[in-house]
């Protein structure tokens, strides 16, 4: 590795997904690229990791002679893992993930699994940043995505973020020219109503097939959920530490040990 800064990339969607093309063509920029991500669509993983199966690690020319890029089988988070134990002969400046096709905002960052591998990377002490487009088409325009990733990336490799902490970072499906800016925000407080379809195989036998609505239970105007809807890309600090610290003065006037 040169005296670039080192930049580790993965994703949810696959080592295909063109998200991914898009943010490597924007880290090169930046530095050296290193690429692990999974060798197959793995959105909804959450922060889910492989214990009980071997995992395997092939290396890809998927992105050109120039990127060092592997494919894996796991998770994301297995990805982030893999990549730091047995690719990287040192710990990058920067890890970021994406870019994801559709919204991780609110709640969706839970269920996440490209923030779940930024989230590992931040885990270890690493800079992080998940990226998001509002566009799920698989020909979707990365224009304004790309001018968004460059300049958080940027900063975040400038400026640095304090320790145990990542970007979620959600970019509005509009161009580039109606793009509000890039709004600092809180996580909306949102949820999926969700509902199983019953259906029938052709043997008759049941089965389901998750669907939902997604609703925002949230008006403010610091959100994630209103800076989108209102043409601005978002931005919230998230942490891993899942700690109600305000509930723990109530807790403890239960007087639990009596």
């Amino acid at each position: 590795m040169n005296n670039k800064p080192l930049i580790l990339i993965s994703n949810d969607d696959g080592i295909t997904a063109p998200g991914i093309r898009v943010l490597v063509d924007c880290m090169k920029k930046l530095g050296t690229v290193v690429v692990v991500a999974p060798d197959s669509p793995q959105s909804g993983m959450g922060h889910a990791i492989t214990i009980n199966e071997s995992l395997r690690l092939d290396e890809s020319d998927y992105f050109g002679p120039d990127v060092l890029a592997y494919q894996c089988s796991g998770t994301p988070a297995d990805c982030v893992k893999l990549a730091l134990d047995k690719v990287l002969d040192r710990k990058p400046d920067l890890l970021v993930s994406g870019i994801n096709h559709g919204s991780n905002s609110s709640v969706n960052v839970i269920y996440s699994g490209t923030m779940s591998a930024a989230m590992e990377g931040a885990i270890d002490g690493l800079q992080a940043i998940g990226f998001s487009l509002l566009d799920y088409s698989l020909d979707a325009d990365f224009t304004t995505a790309a001018e968004v990733v460059s300049k958080v990336a940027a900063k975040v490799l400038d400026k640095k973020l304090p320790s145990d902490c990542l970007l979620n970072v959600n970019i509005p499906k509009v161009p580039l020219s109606e793009l509000k800016g890039i709004k600092i925000c809180r996580q909306a407080k949102a949820k999926w109503v969700e509902k199983f379809d019953e259906r029938e195989d052709p043997y008759g036998r049941k089965y389901f097939w998750l669907t939902g609505e997604f609703v925002n239970m949230d008006n403010g105007e610091d959100t994630d959920e209103w800076a989108l809807k209102h043409g601005y890309a978002s931005v919230v600090p998230v942490q891993f530490d899942l700690t109600a610290h305000h509930v723990i003065g109530n807790l403890n006037s239960w007087n639990l040990n009596e």
